[in-house]
């Protein structure tokens, strides 16, 4: 009998995840909507496979039933995640995700009370959203307690050179939250908007320096949990021609995008254009990330974290958790930092965290 589920399996992530999951030794139980996908994959790796929709409720419920742990990577998760969360509740499995989207964080953590009395964890989040940045913040944070402001700024998803190493599903899930959300900063404790291309400033990296603008990161909802800052602000790296373009043109994009029939087909475009990074981005790329806390007072702790390509970070931690989870005694909706650990991701052969540069 399989430990876990790997819902999502055929994606672009959930096929890397379930051959990691092999070479370690573990027997995922496959899931997803299309037998006709799922099986050839069952087949290539001798694993068991189900069949389900998420919208079936009872179907749902009776195959996560099966196992201990659910690890859910089919996105849109502002789609997908309540109908799985809700199976994880009625079944008692515990809930991964590897969401980057403020809205499902902010759903999953409203049914940490349910987890708790299930006795079960919810930890939305535990691939390169938000692992690595997570972990990275706490660290910073508890050197300084009293810290008032947070930001975090990544170099990561080739959002410095072309932008279009990232997958469909990713894609996806970007075209889904954007058009609702804009983009947003924390202010105050609370989600404020602010205009697209605003706010940028250049950061050190130990790649180079680079210019980042905010973006509605999943750290803004993340971050709040794992440290209690009222003030984060997430940047992520971008050309400056496309910081100015998006200062001028990012509302009126995100309008268009509010259209039906104009979102569905940007859809079909990143369905037909972004399969993901090959095998040889995956594994020559690296990402970088940088986290700062202030206090009142002025002062400041900061630290540096290099790792992998995000999706191969993704893929490589995936084992991990799911090990870590089921010999854990975590209960409720928590974040990856607060259930894992600030050092948690330097398990990760090739992850370094620096003080200063």
């Amino acid at each position: 009998m399989a430990d876990w589920m790997l819902y999502g399996a055929t994606g672009y992530t959930g096929q890397l995840v379930a051959e990691e999951a092999v070479k370690r030794g573990h027997k995922p139980l496959l899931a997803g909507r299309s037998e006709a996908k799922l099986k050839p994959l069952a087949e290539r790796l001798n694993l068991e496979y189900v069949a389900v929709a998420l919208d079936d409720a009872d179907a749902l419920a009776k195959a996560v039933s099966r196992v201990k742990v659910v690890y859910h990577s089919a996105g849109p998760f502002v789609h997908t995640s309540d109908p799985m969360l809700k199976a994880c509740l009625a079944s008692g499995a515990h809930y991964l995700d590897i969401t980057g989207e403020i809205a499902v964080f902010q759903s999953a953590f409203r049914y940490s009370e349910a987890a708790r009395a299930k006795g079960i964890a919810i930890i939305p989040g535990v691939g390169f959203d938000v692992i690595p940045s997570d972990c990275l913040l706490k660290y910073v944070a508890d050197q300084l307690p009293d810290a008032t402001h947070l930001d975090v700024a990544l170099d990561a998803l080739g959002a410095a050179s072309t932008g279009m190493n990232i997958s469909a599903g990713t894609a996806k899930s970007i075209l889904g939250f954007l058009p609702a959300l804009g983009n947003l900063v924390r202010r105050d404790g609370k989600l404020t908007s602010i205009p697209f291309g605003t706010g940028a400033r250049q950061f050190r990296f130990k790649s180079a320096e680079r210019w980042a603008m905010p973006v509605p990161w999943g750290d803004l909802e993340v971050g709040s949990h794992t440290t209690g800052i009222p003030n984060i602000t997430t940047y992520l790296t971008f050309p400056r021609p496309m910081i100015r373009a998006t200062r001028v043109f990012g509302g009126a994009l995100r309008g268009l995008l509010k259209v039906g029939f104009v979102r569905g087909g940007a859809s079909k475009l990143v369905e037909r254009f972004l399969p993901g990074p090959s095998e040889s981005v995956r594994e020559a790329g690296r990402s970088f990330i940088y986290a700062q806390v202030r206090n009142a007072k002025g002062e400041s702790r900061q630290a540096w974290l290099e790792t992998l390509e995000g999706y191969q970070f993704t893929v490589l931690i995936a084992p991990l958790v799911v090990e870590r989870i089921l010999d854990s005694a975590v209960k409720g909706a928590t974040t990856p930092a607060l259930a894992f650990g600030a050092d948690f991701p330097l398990t990760i052969n090739g992850t370094t965290r620096y003080d200063s540069l």
